[in-house]
């Protein structure tokens, strides 16, 4: 391969953002962040996700108080269509993302494959 693995992995960085859905994204969380109120929701919406996450990896249990911000949170969220839009292009470039990961991964999945 004449070509630097890591050049090739920025020229996929660039095409993924020269791609429709990453530039959606992009425009959609623009959008939330010019609205005051959605902007606001979707960032506590975000701190909230870390601290579970957080919680869930180094094995703390989440508390029930944790359990009901969370939930009131993702209420709140899911009335704003800002942020029903933007994480509706999260999603479609969570498929992108995945659907390269899978690939990227072939050459160790076949190293490893066991033939029957």
């Amino acid at each position: 391969m004449s070509e630097n693995i890591y050049d090739l992995a920025h020229d996929l960085d660039k095409g993924i953002r020269e791609t429709n859905e990453f530039k959606s994204l992009q425009e959609a969380y623009k959008n939330v962040n010019a609205d005051e109120e959605a902007k606001t929701k979707f960032n506590r919406f975000r701190e909230i996700q870390v601290t579970i996450q957080e919680k869930q990896m180094t094995g703390q249990p989440i508390d029930d108080e944790t359990v009901d911000v969370a939930q009131k949170v993702a209420e709140e969220v899911q009335q704003n269509e800002l942020i029903i839009s933007l994480m509706e292009k999260e999603q479609a470039m969570s498929t992108i993302i995945n659907d390269l990961n899978r690939i990227i991964m072939t050459p160790l999945q076949d190293l490893y494959e066991v033939e029957q």
